[in-house]
């Protein structure tokens, strides 16, 4: 089985550009996260940490990209300027452009494309939030032949793989949940709807003045959100 390439995928109006590495990455990285927020509840003396989301995962990866091809060997016993020393190298630029350039608006998309990187097991679709290239190799012109560049990706999750994703259960019809000892009504009001200032709604559905004031084995209303 031979060597399997690296490539990115560049969404297109109409399909794709594919554009090879020539050297693989030596590593990526991939990083999750969540963003939490913090509510202020009577009657605890700090607040409590709410979970607002899941942050989309971000990939890290360097390329090394290389253009240079070094000048055929002098055919003649004594070197001639300009005879037998043919330079076909190409200008490294028009790659890390074209990758650049995905970071910008595509007139045809109305958007910056989608951007796939493939490579073995990994297949990460999302865009691409940062590039950073820079130039170590120059031809006697000046023209670059080589260059090292840093990107970063963002994935894209539609709405349908985000509803997958959430944990929490529909809150679009009416449930019943008995309190367990040691359970507050912020505690309910977290697991149903994501949002433990909820506990409000909670307390005003089932007439209770005090949210402390409650036992376990009791029985309270959740009430459907429209």
């Amino acid at each position: 089985m031979g060597l399997t390439k690296a490539k990115l995928i560049i969404e297109q109006e109409t399909g794709s550009k594919n554009i090879d590495v020539l050297f693989n990455p030596s590593e990526y990285q991939l990083t999750d996260g969540a963003s939490y927020s913090e509510k202020k509840v009577p009657g605890l003396d700090g607040p409590i940490t709410q979970y607002i989301s899941g942050e989309a995962t971000e990939l890290s990866l360097s390329l090394f990209l290389d253009t240079y091809v070094p000048p055929a060997p002098p055919l003649l016993p004594v070197s001639i300027p300009g005879v037998g020393r043919s330079d076909h190298s190409t200008d490294v630029s028009q790659i890390t452009r074209e990758i650049a350039e995905t970071t910008s608006i595509d007139g045809s998309l109305h958007r910056p494309p989608k951007v796939t990187f493939q490579w073995g097991s990994l297949n990460f679709e999302g865009i691409i939030t940062k590039v950073n290239h820079t130039y170590t190799m120059f031809a006697e012109s000046g023209m670059p032949v080589r260059a090292k560049v840093n990107l970063t990706f963002k994935s894209l999750l539609s709405l349908k793989e985000n509803r997958r994703k959430s944990p929490f259960e529909s809150p679009d019809r009416t449930k019943y949940r008995t309190i367990r000892e040691g359970t507050q009504l912020w505690d309910l009001a977290f697991a149903e709807y994501g949002d433990p200032d909820m506990w409000k709604v909670i307390a005003k559905e089932n007439g209770i003045m005090n949210p402390l004031d409650i036992k376990a084995g009791q029985v309270v209303k959740l009430p459907a959100l429209s």
